[in-house]
């Protein structure tokens, strides 16, 4: 078998920075916002026409989970954890290339220290992903309605957010950010304690929380102290 070296175009600059409270699949959260920065090899021209297209492709690398290794079958949390599938009848990161493919809301092409920025939303990416491609989507080509759809076949009931008198929500957007992604149950599938208490860290806030009667409670949400890149 011929082995092949890719290298990535871009990173992903996202509001997630640990992989506990990402989103499950893209534009299940709307309001997660993320921004492909393409590499200083890529110059304007590579994305002329682009800006014509309301969502993309994305493919990148699950790159916290390659030490991980990967296994010929998995546990969907769709299924509750419990039920094995192959792991090409999944979007599990642990498969052989750990290789992913987003669908994303492109919102708008702009441009920061001379490097092009797609700046997106609907995302389900952690900050610092490697991209390795871009491709415009096509709906007359890519959607197919009535299509099988397997296990999944329409998206898992949001969860109502409530916060308790003692947590101070954020000030939107970064609210609705928190609301939306905690409303996804991020929740391991095999976790239903409603009196564990979890932690999940978006946009930058430390959001302490746990479920009960089907419901999200935020027990508290704290600013973290910015980290001072040194070079």
């Amino acid at each position: 078998m011929n082995a092949h070296t890719i290298t990535p175009i871009a990173r992903v600059r996202s509001p997630y920075t640990q992989k506990f409270g990402i989103p499950r699949q893209p534009q299940l959260v709307p309001a997660a916002w993320t921004d492909i920065v393409l590499e200083a090899d890529f110059p304007p021209e590579c994305v002329r026409g682009l800006q014509h297209f309301g969502c993309i492709w994305v493919q990148f690398l699950f790159h916290e989970a390659v030490a991980e290794g990967w296994s010929p079958t998995v546990r969907p949390p769709r299924l509750g954890g419990k039920t094995k599938m192959g792991v090409f009848a999944t979007r599990s990161p642990h498969r052989p290339n750990h290789l992913g493919l987003s669908l994303l809301t492109l919102e708008r092409i702009g441009s920061e220290n001379g490097r092009v920025v797609l700046h997106c939303g609907g995302a389900d990416l952690l900050d610092g992903t490697p991209v390795f491609d871009i491709k415009p989507y096509l709906p007359f080509v890519e959607a197919r309605a009535g299509a099988a759809a397997g296990f999944a076949p329409a998206a898992p009931p949001c969860l109502p957010v409530i916060w308790t008198p003692q947590a101070e929500p954020p000030p939107e957007p970064v609210r609705a950010l928190i609301e939306q992604s905690l409303a996804q149950d991020p929740r391991p599938a095999y976790h239903r304690n409603p009196d564990r208490l979890y932690a999940a860290r978006i946009a930058g806030w430390e959001i302490r929380f746990y479920v009960r009667n089907r419901s999200v409670l935020v027990e508290s949400a704290k600013l973290m102290p910015a980290i001072q890149k040194t070079d």
